[in-house]
């Protein structure tokens, strides 16, 4: 181990929507849930955590960059994630750059950290989720660690509940597990995203601020006071991950989009069933629901599932591409960016979807109709300025390796974010 040298390793890892809602845990410090859930991953080209570990035997302590800003690791989650990550490496050998790292040598180096997320942190955009799974991936890349990503997202999950989820692709489920010691509560992966590849998903940012009651909070206390979440945890659930798995296997719309529906508001509910209630909707979350209840029955089937996390955020996922550009359609007809906005930044991720809704520009936008759906004035209020941007995107795959020096966020020279 001799000599001054930094080795580095980048990863990319996507974030995540629940579609069966994790809410609530058994044991605090281990997070181990109180029911399973099941999640869609999304497409890392428009919503990913980037993050670049770097080790060498000049960094004097663990150091940590979040979007540029230096942040503590003296948490308890990043320090188990550590420990965890370290307790597994194994002996590293670059032959490139002469360096040899023995199991042993992992104890006393230390790390430093950069990570980038191109969306909101805590927002209610599972920046977190995104940001732990990238952490335990690349560490796990950098230290040599020969577990597999199930195995893996049982430490990513001691970081961020719903962090476990993002070290796949496509459809997961978080599988709760009995042990006392979380050793069977992992992710496992339901379909990639290949399996159904024709949803496509539109994410109203509704607000970028952070939320007033943190998830974390607010899950100690719906655990600590909500009757319905005791009863939504052993009589509702577990019939609904049943459900839910076969509808996905199937690529049953109509049954993905009343469960993911249902199990949102439910979740909701229990927020509102706690004491003191918590709100993590908005007036303009309300509206958003109700343009997509009175759309989905006014056809002979569901266009669009909608679902909400801990935030006003909406997440709503259409059966095909002409169900989502009429869904963009409608949105923009109810939601008008204000008259100065460029289109090119209210709308953000796949532009195409645009493309198909014909629309370019702000004077399109004016001249939409309103929905068909529609029979009274009062439903037709246009709401300007209450969406702050849509992001267009669509199932996607799980973390990787950037293997081009180019996209690292820790200088290889300094061992200090670009």
């Amino acid at each position: 181990m001799a000599g001054e040298w930094i080795l580095t390793v980048t990863a990319q890892t996507p974030t995540n929507i629940a579609v069966i809602k994790y809410w609530g845990k058994r044991d605090e410090s281990l997070i181990l849930p109180v029911n399973d859930s099941i999640s869609v991953t999304l497409d890392p080209e428009h919503l990913c955590t980037t993050t670049t570990v770097a080790v060498s035997p000049s960094f004097e302590q663990d150091r940590m960059w979040l979007n540029g800003e230096e942040i503590s690791l003296s948490g308890g989650r990043f320090q188990s994630c550590l420990r965890e990550i370290r307790a597994r490496a194994t002996d590293v050998e670059n032959k490139e750059k002469g360096i040899k790292i023995s199991k042993k040598d992992w104890e006393k180096l230390h790390l430093h950290i950069a990570s980038f997320n191109n969306f909101p942190t805590a927002a209610g955009l599972a920046s977190s989720a995104a940001g732990l799974a990238c952490l335990v991936f690349a560490l796990g890349k950098l230290m040599n660690v020969k577990e597999d990503h199930s195995q893996l997202s049982a430490i990513a999950r001691q970081g961020s509940g719903s962090a476990c989820r993002s070290l796949y692709g496509g459809f997961v489920k978080w599988i709760m597990g009995k042990e006392e010691n979380g050793s069977d509560s992992l992710a496992v992966q339901l379909a990639d995203e290949k399996h159904w590849d024709e949803l496509v998903i539109i994410i109203a940012v509704v607000s970028s601020r952070q939320k007033e009651t943190s998830s974390t909070s607010g899950m100690r206390e719906s655990v600590e006071t909500s009757l319905l979440l005791q009863h939504r945890a052993k009589e509702v659930v577990p019939k609904r991950i049943l459900k839910m798995e076969e509808a996905i296997q199937n690529r049953d719309f109509a049954s993905f989009a009343g469960l993911t529906c249902a199990d949102s508001n439910q979740f909701h509910a229990v927020c509102l069933d706690t004491c003191p209630p918590i709100f993590y909707m908005n007036d303009t979350s309300h509206r958003i629901i109700s343009c997509v209840e009175k759309w989905n029955r006014s056809e002979e089937a569901p266009q669009i599932a909608y679902t909400f996390d801990a935030g006003p955020n909406a997440v709503l996922i259409a059966r095909n591409r002409k169900a989502a550009s009429l869904l963009l359609q409608r949105l923009l007809y109810y939601f008008p960016p204000s008259a100065d906005t460029n289109m090119n930044s209210y709308v953000l991720g796949d532009k195409s979807i645009l493309k198909d809704a014909g629309i370019q520009g702000i004077d399109d936008v004016e001249a939409l109709p309103p929905p068909p759906e529609i029979k009274d004035k009062i439903a037709a209020q246009k709401n300007r300025g209450e969406v702050s941007y849509f992001i267009c995107t669509r199932p996607g795959r799980g973390p990787v390796v950037l293997s081009d020096e180019s996209q690292a966020l820790i200088d290889p020279k300094t061992g200090l974010p670009k």
